[in-house]
């Protein structure tokens, strides 16, 4: 049976921005869709205002309301437009629209509702530098109750008041941004341990104590036993031999309150450590084949070519070769062409399938259900070795695998876990930071830092790509509107 995931949760939200901060897959999105009335919680209530507004991660479909704000005329939606930099034809070529500007256009549709809460489920995947700006500016205008999940800490530290911390079964609400509140919890957790170790090593003192203690009773009930059995000398008039079994079984009497005494002693240290809450620290890094280099010349190469972008805009490439080592950062701009590239790229890959690793921008919730049904029907030895490299990304498999629908940082560790269990001699990720949260964002750096493979990487999280990438292909937009891909070296 599946443990819930938030119980006896008693929190208040006030006026202004709260960050929802924990690892993937703890409840953060079901918190949100608690908050707008998208869920209701099975035990308990949830107080809120008449209005309320949720954007999810994914932006599968065109939100409500989108025409309607295109062609509205009020002063707040053409603020809003101009803020987000929303166009005029975006509703009707959405399927084109790269996922940054489909997350601007969801959160410009939410934003001119004005609800009374406004629910954002990580706002900044996808977008690029410029787009985020825009987007911390408009969020800075927005008055009422805002929850914000979201991995850019950055942006968690200049809108956020307060900061949930779900780590379950526990949540604790701390003040200011992300960055202090985790601090505060670090600082929270040295003391614990610093607690618990010390009433560990007392707790051991005195276990030894009451065992010496013990062992000293026993001694002198033994010599007890051995002085009633003699009979006083005819000699002993004066009752010596009485005083002395009464010294001895003074002695049995008095050393049986010590132990007594240490053994209250023992329960009171072993409640105070039950009561000392040490957050478990699971291990992390992935570890990958020393030897997953392929023996080919190139894992991809393509001719110089065009590839079209939506009305009369072409993505222009030179020749294009991937080598067995080679570390390539794609990047550019919003609606630049980096995923059409990418995808034109990956139908030309010179290797075996299950040697590609292969992680889109955007995976639908159908194929999120599909992918762990495949995964969880897998040999019980396959289905460890993944599930053991999805712990050390920072997810609970046990969880995950109960789950009904897996979230969309958790389905991508799936995807990446597959293809690193079968030694990939490329690994192409389309935004991999998107939806998963810090601690899984440095575990998958130090991962790839250390791939032999080839890698092909799509970010917008420059310090990301700059630890990893030696190559990078990158796409400048053009006055017309073309994107014109150029190689440098990193």
């Amino acid at each position: 049976m599946t443990k819930p995931l938030l119980v006896e949760l008693d929190v208040h939200f006030p006026p202004g921005w709260t960050g929802i901060v924990g690892a993937n897959g703890v409840g953060k999105s079901t918190l949100l869709k608690l908050a707008v009335g998208d869920l209701e919680p099975q035990s308990g209530q949830v107080c809120r205002p008449a209005s309320a507004r949720y954007c999810a991660q994914r932006t599968d479909e065109p939100p409500e309301a989108l025409i309607d704000l295109i062609y509205a005329g009020d002063r707040e939606a053409l603020t809003i437009k101009r803020q987000l930099a929303v166009a005029d034809d975006w509703s009707d070529r959405w399927e084109t629209l790269s996922h940054g500007e489909r997350k601007r256009a969801q959160i410009a549709v939410a934003l001119w509702a004005a609800p009374d809460i406004l629910a954002l489920d990580e706002p900044t995947n996808h977008i690029d530098a410029a787009a985020r700006h825009m987007l911390a500016a408009a969020l800075h205008d927005y008055h009422g109750v805002g929850l914000l999940i979201s991995h850019d800490r950055e942006l968690l530290d200049d809108l956020c008041e307060q900061c949930l911390f779900l780590d379950p079964p526990d949540a604790v609400m701390r003040p200011g941004g992300v960055t202090h509140g985790a601090e505060q919890g670090r600082i929270e957790q040295e003391t614990s341990r610093r607690q618990d170790d010390q009433t560990r090593n007392s707790l051991a003192r005195n276990r030894q104590e009451t065992q010496r203690r013990r062992e000293a009773a026993d001694q002198f009930a033994a010599k007890t036993k051995v002085a009633k059995q003699k009979k006083p000398p005819a000699q002993d008039h004066d009752g010596r031999a009485m005083r002395n079994l009464a010294k001895l079984t003074g002695k049995d009497g008095f050393a049986g309150k010590l132990i007594a005494q240490m053994g209250a002693k023992v329960r009171r240290a072993e409640e105070k450590r039950a009561d000392t809450k040490v957050k478990k620290v699971y291990e992390m890094g992935i570890w990958l084949e020393a030897n997953a280099c392929s023996p080919r010349a190139h894992l991809c190469k393509v001719p110089a070519g065009e590839l079209p972008l939506g009305g009369a805009r072409r993505l222009r490439f030179p020749d294009l070769i991937i080598r067995p080592t080679d570390r390539i950062a794609l990047t550019g701009a919003n609606g630049g062409g980096k995923t059409t590239l990418l995808t034109h790229l990956m139908a030309h890959v010179n290797v075996e399938p299950e040697r590609v690793v292969y992680v889109p921008q955007e995976i639908s919730a159908e194929a999120s259900r599909q992918i762990l049904k495949e995964v969880a029907a897998l040999p019980k030895e396959k289905l460890g070795q993944i599930m053991t490299i999805v712990s050390r990304l920072g997810s609970r498999p046990q969880r995950l695998l109960e789950s009904d629908e897996p979230s969309p940082g958790e389905i991508r560790k799936i995807l990446l876990a597959k293809g690193i269990a079968s030694g990939p001699y490329l690994i192409a990720m389309d935004e991999p930071t998107n939806h998963m949260d810090l601690p899984s964002i440095e575990c998958l750096e130090d991962a790839l830092e250390e791939c032999p493979c080839g890698l092909l990487l799509i970010s917008h999280d420059q310090r990301f790509l700059q630890a990893l990438a030696t190559l990078n292909w990158h796409l400048e937009t053009e006055e017309a509107g073309d994107s014109l891909l150029t190689i440098t070296r990193l």
